[in-house]
């Protein structure tokens, strides 16, 4: 039923998280893991990349990467994509456009006013993935 997942990463903590989970379910599967990770693009994502003095891209490959070695230290089938734009429209692309059967992400867990102001990309993912989404949320 599941043989292939679809992990999304940004290297964040919540997404760390979820890399575990995915590893762990995909090695109990025996389903391949496909690791996906979007190069923020857009004013949101240039702003953060202004303040915080990143490259959008090598995060996004240095996140992929990490995931793909973690899955491959655990005998775990996987691949990695890297995609650009928006990342909750990227993913849930990725998941009509390639035979995925589950979306695993990793969640902040934000709620009131922070939610509101940032949105949450694991919430549009929810409501807009073809395929079931398992959220993973960060350590409190």
């Amino acid at each position: 039923m599941y043989q292939d997942l679809l992990l999304a990463t940004d290297g964040s903590d919540a997404a760390h998280r979820a890399t575990e989970q995915g590893i762990e379910l995909a090695a109990q599967l025996d389903a391949t893991l496909h690791v996906l990770s979007v190069s923020e693009d857009g004013p949101q994502a240039e702003n953060k990349q202004d303040r915080l003095r990143t490259d959008p891209e090598e995060e996004a490959a240095t996140a992929a990467d990490e995931a793909k070695e973690a899955a491959d230290r655990e005998g775990v089938d996987a691949t990695t994509d890297i995609r650009h734009g928006v990342p909750q429209e990227q993913i849930v692309d990725y998941a009509e456009t390639n035979p995925v059967d589950m979306v695993i992400v990793g969640t902040a867990g934000r709620s009131g006013l922070d939610h509101l102001l940032s949105g949450s990309v694991a919430e549009e993912i929810v409501r807009n993935s073809p395929v079931p989404v398992l959220t993973v949320r960060a350590q409190s």
